[in-house]
C-alpha cells in the first residue's frame, strides 16, 4: 500500500516537473537557442581536436587583425565614448527608461553593484597589479632612467585600457537595449535594436541575434578563463597546491549553476553585494598595508596625467614604430570591451529600469570608471613603489606569469596570507557572478519576445548556457591558454563593434521620434 501511495506520489511529481519545464520551454526562441548551442559545440569540438592548429590559427588571426584594423578598432571604441558624453548634453537626458511614471526597480548602491561585479570583477583582480608593471615593462616610450614619466605613463595607460573608453561601449550599446525594451516593448535581443526593417528579415534577425550569443559566450570564456588561471597561479604560489584549470573551471561553473538558478534578485543580486563588500574591504587594506602617502600622491598625479594626455592616448596608433605593444594591449582590451558589450550591456539594461538617460549615462561610464581609477591607483601604485625601492622582483613576476603577480604583490606585505585567501574568495565569488549573469544574458538573448522583460529567462536555457559557458573557457586554455582567450576576443569583438554602431544610429532616431510625438 505505502509503495503504491510512494508510486503514485512519485507520477505525480514526474509529470509536474514535466509540465513546468514544457511550459518554459515555450519562452525559448528554438532556432535561436538550438542553433547558437550547436555551433557553440561544434567550435568547441574542432578547437579541442585540432589544440595545435587552432593556437597557430588564434595567433595569426590576431596579427593579421591588429595590422589591418587597429586604426578602426581606434577609431571605433573613441566614438562610443564620444556618443555616449553627448547624450548626456542633449535634449534626450530626461527621458525615462520606461516612461514618464517608471520607478528604479534596484536602489542605486544595488544597480551600481550588480553592473560592477558583472562587467569588470576578473579582469580587476587579474589585471589590478599586471597591467600597471606590464605597461611598464613593455610600452616602447618609455624613457630610460626616468622612472616617474614611465611610472605616470603607466599608470595612464591602464587607465586608457580600463576606464571611460571600455565603459563608454557598455553604456552606449545598454541604452540601445533598455529604451528598445522598456519604451519601445520590444525584445531584449541585439536585432531588435536595428530598425524594424532588419528585426523584420527573420534570416538576418536570427543571424545577429546568433552572433551576439556568440560573442557573448567567447567574451565571457575569456574572463572564466583568466579566473581559472589566477586562482591556479594563487594555489600554487601561496600554498604549493596544484589543480587543473579544467577542474576550477568545473567547480565554479557548478556554483554558478546554483546562482543562476535562484534568478536574479536571490542569486546575482546578493552575490553581487557579497563582491562589493570584499572587494572593498581587500581595497582599503591594501591601501592601509601599503605605501599609503605614496598611492595618495601617486594618484593625483595620475589623474592629471590621463587628463592631459587621454586624448593623444586614445588616438595612438603605433604607425611610426614596429613594436607589438598595442597588439597585446590596447587593441586586445578594446575588443574584449566589444566582446562583452551584448552581455554587460544587456544585463545593464535588465537592471537599468526606471533610470533617465542622464542618470543611466553617468550612473554606467562615470561611477565605475572613478571605481576603475581608484582600484588600478592603489595596487598599480603598490606594486611600482615596490620597482622603485627594488623590493622583491614583481616585474620578473608579471613577465614570467601574469597570474601570480597580485600575490606576489601580498609578499612584501603584512598578512600576506591572509590578504591572498581573501583575493582567492574575491577571484571565486567575481567567477561566479560572471559565469550566472552571462548565462542568464544569453539565455534572454535566445528568449521569446515579452518572456524576458517581466522575469527570468527559462531556466533551462540559463542552465545549459552556464555549463556550455565553462566548457568553452576550459576548451580555449588548453587550445592556447591565455594567447587563445585573447584572440577569440578579438575575432569576434570587431564584428560586434559593427552592430553595435548600427544600434546607437538606431537608438539616436528613436530619441528623436519619443520627443516629437
Amino acid at each position: 500500500m505505502n509503495n503504491k501511495i510512494f508510486l503514485d506520489y512519485k507520477k505525480k511529481l514526474c509529470f509536474t516537473v514535466y509540465e513546468l519545464t514544457l511550459k518554459k520551454m515555450r519562452n525559448l526562441n528554438k532556432s535561436r537557442f538550438i542553433t547558437s548551442v550547436l555551433l557553440i559545440c561544434s567550435i568547441t569540438f574542432i578547437v579541442f581536436k585540432n589544440l595545435s592548429a587552432s593556437s597557430n590559427f588564434f595567433s595569426t588571426t590576431q596579427l593579421l587583425i591588429s595590422q589591418y584594423l587597429g586604426w578602426f578598432i581606434i577609431l571605433t571604441a573613441n566614438s562610443f565614448l564620444f556618443f555616449s558624453i553627448y547624450l548626456v548634453f542633449t535634449r534626450y537626458k530626461n527621458i525615462k527608461l520606461g516612461g514618464l511614471n517608471a520607478e528604479p526597480a534596484f536602489s542605486y548602491s544595488n544597480w551600481i553593484a550588480m553592473l560592477f561585479s558583472a562587467g569588470l570583477g576578473i579582469g580587476l583582480l587579474f589585471y589590478g597589479v599586471a597591467e600597471p608593471i606590464g605597461n611598464l615593462n613593455d610600452y616602447p616610450e618609455m624613457v630610460d632612467d626616468n622612472l616617474s614619466y614611465n611610472a605616470s605613463k603607466a599608470l595612464s595607460l591602464t587607465n586608457l585600457h580600463w576606464g571611460l573608453h571600455g565603459w563608454a561601449v557598455y553604456a552606449a550599446l545598454g541604452l540601445c537595449f533598455a529604451f528598445s525594451s522598456y519604451n519601445k516593448k520590444k525584445a531584449f535581443r541585439v536585432s531588435s535594436l536595428l530598425g524594424e526593417r532588419i528585426e523584420n528579415n527573420k534570416p538576418i534577425a536570427a543571424l545577429i541575434d546568433i552572433v551576439a550569443i556568440l560573442t557573448t559566450v567567447i567574451g565571457i570564456a575569456t574572463s572564466l578563463g583568466l579566473g581559472a588561471s589566477q586562482i591556479n597561479g594563487g594555489l600554487d604560489y601561496v600554498f604549493d597546491i596544484q589543480i587543473n584549470e579544467f577542474v576550477i573551471i568545473v567547480l565554479i561553473t557548478l556554483l554558478g549553476l546554483l546562482s543562476v538558478s535562484l534568478g536574479l534578485d536571490a542569486g546575482i543580486k546578493r552575490l553581487s553585494q557579497l563582491n562589493m563588500v570584499i572587494a572593498v574591504s581587500l581595497l582599503i587594506l591594501i591601501f592601509l598595508l601599503g605605501p599609503s602617502i605614496f598611492i595618495l600622491n601617486a594618484l593625483v598625479q595620475n589623474a592629471g596625467v590621463y587628463l592631459s594626455q587621454i586624448i593623444e592616448l586614445s588616438t595612438w596608433t603605433e604607425a611610426y614604430n614596429t613594436s607589438v605593444y598595442q597588439n597585446g594591449y590596447t587593441l586586445f582590451y578594446f575588443t574584449w570591451w566589444f566582446a562583452w558589450a551584448p552581455f554587460v550591456s544587456l544585463f545593464i539594461a535588465r537592471i537599468s529600469y526606471g533610470r533617465t538617460i542622464k542618470e543611466f549615462i553617468i550612473g554606467v561610464l562615470f561611477v565605475p570608471s572613478l571605481i576603475v581609477f581608484i582600484w588600478m591607483g592603489v595596487f598599480g601604485n603598490a606594486a611600482i613603489y615596490q620597482v622603485i625601492n627594488n623590493i622583491g622582483d614583481i616585474s620578473g613576476a608579471v613577465s614570467n606569469n601574469a597570474s601570480t603577480a597580485l600575490f606576489v604583490l601580498y609578499e612584501s606585505l603584512n598578512f600576506s596570507k591572509f590578504l591572498s585567501i581573501i583575493s582567492l574568495i574575491l577571484i571565486v565569488t567575481f567567477f561566479v557572478t560572471s559565469s550566472d549573469s552571462g548565462a542568464l544574458v544569453a539565455s534572454m538573448l535566445s528568449s521569446k519576445k515579452g518572456s524576458d522583460i517581466d522575469g527570468d529567462s527559462p531556466l533551462i536555457s540559463r542552465i545549459t548556457w552556464a555549463i556550455l559557458l565553462g566548457v568553452v573557457a576550459a576548451v580555449l586554455l588548453k587550445a592556447g591558454g591565455l594567447g587563445a582567450l585573447q584572440t577569440a576576443v578579438v575575432i569576434f569583438g570587431v564584428p560586434f563593434s559593427i552592430i553595435t554602431a548600427f544600434a546607437c544610429k538606431e537608438l539616436y532616431r528613436s530619441l528623436e521620434k519619443e520627443l516629437d510625438n
